[in-house]
């Protein structure tokens, strides 16, 4: 991602830069708009922009001025100025500030594209790779094995966000954006298949699946909706939230004696993994959230009169009274007939 400035006192001239810009590549570029130098600057040192493109002749700071106090402070920023035959002589004066390239007015759209693959040409020669703390890339890897182990597609899409987001940031850019893509892809599918659940083909690579031109975002957004379509195939087209699945059949079934196991089989899990997954996601084990469950089904059945407590017991999956009484008790404090006392029915 490359972020412009365009600077310059005509809104129709601003909107005509920006929209020439735009259309090079509307996924690898960032803009926005000043109307004078003093704007600018400001501007300049709140989003750190890669270009600046900037008229000459303008009211509180010209161009020329922009131009000095951009070289004065040192900003990594490579400046285009933007100017009319008439202003020609007076914008070479530029040349002591560091502008290496011009633009005559009225601009077309060859000769953007021009200058701006001359400018990114030599912003890619001086680029140096950015340091990716390995923590950083685990917390990209991690939300997003999250997101496709349990469908959740727009969880998978804020993950691709997070990561775009900071690419931007550090100015991670062209070849070495392509290479951390790409690595990422594989990594992902390297950890799903260490769940030893599913089989998943290796990672296709970005250079020989995409083109130069690409956007490495949209690549990746593509490559994790087919890992979301292979997982819910291999789910037999279940693209539901797997313990959401698994709490409903609990739900339908509290009168069964149900098991991890026989959850997990339903859903073509690992039972291990299933049983870390719903620990996580519920912050109960899967048979504290059974006996809870049942414990607060068989509350609703003891205040209906008459129902026995035997009956009771039976609903909610115990055929052993004494032991349905000592887990209810573990559970509210009393025993089913107490509880029964507390809310006056005899």
């Amino acid at each position: 991602m490359y972020r412009f400035l365009i600077v310059d006192d005509e809104p129709i001239i601003r909107k005509g830069l920006e929209k020439l810009i735009v259309q090079l590549s509307p996924s690898a570029v960032m803009t926005e708009t000043a109307e004078n130098g003093a704007e600018a600057y400001e501007k300049i040192k709140r989003m750190k922009p890669d270009f600046v493109f900037t008229d000459i002749r303008m009211p509180r700071m010209d161009g020329l001025e922009l131009c000095h106090k951009i070289r004065e402070s040192n900003f990594q920023t490579e400046v285009v100025v933007v100017t009319g035959y008439s202003d020609f002589e007076y914008a070479q004066k530029c040349v002591s500030y560091g502008v290496k390239e011009y633009i005559l007015k009225p601009v077309t759209k060859t000769g953007m594209a021009n200058v701006i693959h001359k400018l990114i040409a030599c912003s890619e020669s001086k680029q140096q790779a950015v340091f990716i703390p390995i923590a950083e890339q685990e917390r990209w890897l991690k939300e997003l094995e999250d997101a496709v182990w349990i469908l959740n597609e727009e969880a998978a899409c804020e993950a691709v966000r997070n990561v775009k987001s900071y690419c931007a940031k550090q100015g991670i850019f062209t070849d070495q954006l392509r290479m951390v893509i790409d690595d990422l892809l594989a990594q992902l599918v390297r950890s799903l298949n260490k769940r030893d659940i599913y089989q998943f083909p290796a990672a296709p690579s970005i250079e020989q699946s995409m083109t130069k031109e690409g956007d490495p975002f949209e690549w990746l957004e593509q490559q994790l909706e087919e890992l979301l379509q292979l997982i819910r195939n291999k789910r037999k087209g279940n693209a539901k939230d797997p313990v959401e699945e698994v709490k409903l059949y609990i739900e339908n079934n509290l009168s069964r004696e149900l098991t991890l196991e026989d959850a997990a089989q339903r859903l073509g899990l690992n039972p291990s993994y299933f049983s870390q997954l719903f620990k996580q996601m519920t912050d109960e084990t899967f048979v504290q959230y059974r006996i809870r469950r049942r414990m607060e089904k068989a509350k609703k059945l003891l205040a209906i009169p008459h129902y026995k407590i035997t009956d009771v017991s039976y609903e909610v999956g115990y055929s052993d009274h004494p032991h349905f009484t000592k887990t209810f008790k573990k559970n509210t404090g009393y025993t089913p007939s107490e509880y029964r006392a507390l809310l006056g029915i005899e």
